[in-house]
């Protein structure tokens, strides 16, 4: 120790970079023992913690419901039934305003078409003879066999009829859309659901037709029919799927009282609104036909007429007044859109028909259990009807006073069309 000490006075500039080169034992004294207490980890018992722990987690996480694989393929159908369901909402959606615009930019076409002709041909009346009065004549004939051939077309397809039909495809389609959901949400659902599901698709297309050829809905029908866009049958399964998934009510929610409810609601539906929706439609289908008629008939006589502009004063009179009223027949006839007027009275009816058929069919089932349950159905025939409970009541009373008095009731059934 003393040595270390002297070599360093001696050497004091070089030690920090020296003191490498020195191999010196340096004693330390020994530093006192401590001791300090540890407590003792129960590891035994943490173990059998932390695996009690895992063991509740790993039960936590393994215990969602296991479905069958049957059940699992048959949601997997429906859902592939939904997104077709889906898609035709978004076609027919598309189309109808395709369609709608067709009436629209044709109707426009046509009147200026014809009001540019009977223009012409009253022009060529005043213009006296040669190359002139040749080339108005011509002109005005050539536009008038146009609007003619044109207006031969718009009034076979009915464009506005055929917007109507893809909007109410389209809200038809919204509604098996939402029931598919419904389905899928509050039932497990099962193979004859979705056989249900898809003959109502195939029912709804075969209503709606998308293409215009060799599937178009006949315009000009010998009678008025309302539109049937379910399935045959399908009311009669609805009533089967009830069963064993009502309530627990007595009687399943029927009376006597309800049952004769829905009887005279069935009578008020027949003799008022399905009677008045078939009359309207046969009105309007009449009136239809009558104006798709008359406006290429006329414009036919307009382009003879205008033909022989020149050789007589009733050429030209012939010519300029059966245009003005070709132009004054088709904008009434797709302006007012009779044919969207036809298919509307087409689609109402058949709304009621469907209604008039679902009453029937559950009144029908004698087993109580296998019907809807009946506080529910009453509820969804008044909103269907645009009626409270008590209007649909008092309308049910009102029909059974008039069969005691011998009257004929005097309101409709419904309340919203």
């Amino acid at each position: 120790m003393a040595s270390l000490q002297a070599s360093a006075l001696l050497l004091p500039s070089s030690s920090s970079c020296c003191s490498r080169k020195f191999n010196a034992a340096i004693h330390v004294p020994k530093l006192p023992k401590l001791s300090f207490s540890v407590p003792k980890i129960p590891t035994k018992d943490l173990i059998e913690e932390l695996n009690l722990r895992v063991g509740v987690e790993k039960i936590n996480v393994t215990t969602p419901p296991i479905h069958h694989k049957s059940t699992s393929f048959v949601t997997t159908k429906l859902y592939a039934i939904l997104e077709a369901v889906a898609d035709r909402v978004e076609m027919h959606n598309n189309i109808g305003q395709q369609r709608d615009n067709w009436n629209t930019l044709l109707l426009n076409s046509i009147n200026m078409i014809i009001l540019t002709a009977a223009t012409m041909a009253g022009v060529a009346a005043i213009s006296g003879t040669g190359m002139p009065l040749l080339a108005l004549k011509l002109s005005s004939t050539l536009l008038y066999s146009a609007a003619t051939g044109m207006l031969l077309i718009m009034n076979k397809i009915q464009p506005s009829q055929l917007a109507e039909e893809q909007r109410n495809a389209t809200r038809l389609f919204k509604q098996l859309q939402n029931q598919i959901q419904t389905m899928l949400t509050l039932n497990t659902p099962t193979q004859e659901d979705v056989k249900d599901v898809m003959e109502k698709v195939l029912a709804l297309d075969k209503a709606y037709p998308l293409p215009l050829l060799g599937a178009m809905l006949d315009k000009f029908p010998s009678k008025f029919e309302p539109a049937v866009w379910w399935p045959k049958n399908q009311l009669q399964k609805k009533n089967k799927s009830y069963a064993g998934k009502q309530c627990h009510i007595e009687n399943n929610g029927w009376s006597e009282e309800l049952e004769m409810e829905m009887r005279e609601v069935i009578e008020v539906v027949k003799r008022k609104d399905i009677e008045d929706y078939v009359r309207l439609g046969n009105l309007a289908l009449k009136i239809n036909k009558g104006l798709a008629i008359s406006g290429p008939l006329l414009t036919g006589i307009a382009a003879v007429g205008s033909a022989f502009v020149g050789n007589g004063s009733w050429a030209a009179i012939v010519a300029v007044t059966a245009g003005a009223l070709a132009s004054t027949v088709n904008a009434f006839e797709h302006g007012v859109q009779v044919g969207m007027l036809i298919d509307m009275y087409r689609n109402s009816g058949g709304f009621f028909r469907h209604l008039n058929e679902s009453i029937e069919a559950t009144i029908g089932e004698r087993d109580l259990e296998k019907r809807e349950n009946g506080e529910l159905f009453e509820m969804k025939v008044a909103l269907q009807l645009g009626r409270s409970l008590s209007q649909l009541r008092e309308l049910a009373r009102k029909s059974a006073s008039s069969y005691v008095d011998g009257t004929a009731i005097d309101e409709f059934a419904s309340k919203l069309f």
